[in-house]
């Protein structure tokens, strides 16, 4: 069974810790899940850790739109899923290209340069609603670029919060509209990993064995998004992806 954890306890405890976080990510909020990608990335190689992640995202997904089942604004979600096609060919392409180290770097780079986005358009907007996210060039560059970012990263996250932090939507529809959307798009990219041959029966084994702490996690989430004290938490979240991302830079 170690083997399907890196081959080491430390590597079992590590991907234990980022199921749980991805849960809570899930159902609580998003940004968080990169934390999930940085572990995966340093456990098993990169390339690897992509297909790895995905099959456990995936089961997250399932928890969260069982929670936030009625909750998402579907307007918005069909606005930017033709966009996110061109974006994961672009990213499948990418992936066949680069080397194992390169990726690694790569992903750390899209992290840092997501989560600075992010706190800027926190510090600038604070959640002021516009009409800007209605704009179809707006859409199509937000989907294209989530699209990239999930197939490369799994780190649309962030993507997906500067696009629904400029629609002005309420939390629980934030969230909802979160997990809707990435369900759809998690999905979609089961055959670009297949195709790649970056996801395995193995990968399914793993998310399987990992679910019981992602339900945990997703139920955590939940019981307390109603008392997120939204700064507090989205700074810590924001300075945790960002040494995240650095260790992946650097090591």
């Amino acid at each position: 069974m170690l083997d399907l954890f890196g081959g080491t306890v430390a590597g079992l405890a590590l991907m234990g810790a980022a199921a749980m976080v991805i849960g809570y990510s899930k159902t609580a909020l998003g940004g968080l899940a990169v934390v999930s990608v940085a572990i995966f990335a340093t456990v098993l190689p990169a390339k690897q850790s992509t297909a790895a992640i995905l099959a456990v995202l995936i089961v997250g997904d399932l928890v969260a739109v069982w929670h936030y089942r009625h909750d998402a604004d579907w307007a918005l979600i069909r606005r930017l899923l033709p966009a996110v096609v061109p974006g994961l060919a672009v990213g499948s392409l990418f992936l066949g290209l680069v080397g194992d180290e390169t990726l690694r770097r790569s992903i750390g780079g899209v992290l840092l340069v997501l989560l600075l986005l992010q706190l800027w358009v926190r510090w600038r907007a604070a959640g002021v609603a516009n009409d800007n996210h209605q704009h179809p060039a707006a859409a199509w560059g937000a989907g294209t670029a989530a699209g990239f970012a999930t197939m490369t990263a799994n780190a649309a996250g962030p993507v997906m919060t500067l696009y629904l932090s400029a629609s002005g939507i309420d939390k629980r529809r934030f969230v909802g509209t979160n997990a809707w959307f990435f369900l759809v798009v998690n999905l979609v990219k089961v055959p670009f990993s297949v195709g790649l041959g970056l996801l395995h029966l193995d990968d399914a084994a793993r998310a399987g064995l990992l679910a019981p702490l992602v339900l945990l996690g997703g139920l955590l989430g939940y019981a307390t998004v109603r008392r997120i004290s939204q700064r507090g938490f989205d700074v810590a979240v924001l300075a945790a992806s960002a040494v995240a991302a650095a260790a992946l830079l650097l090591g």
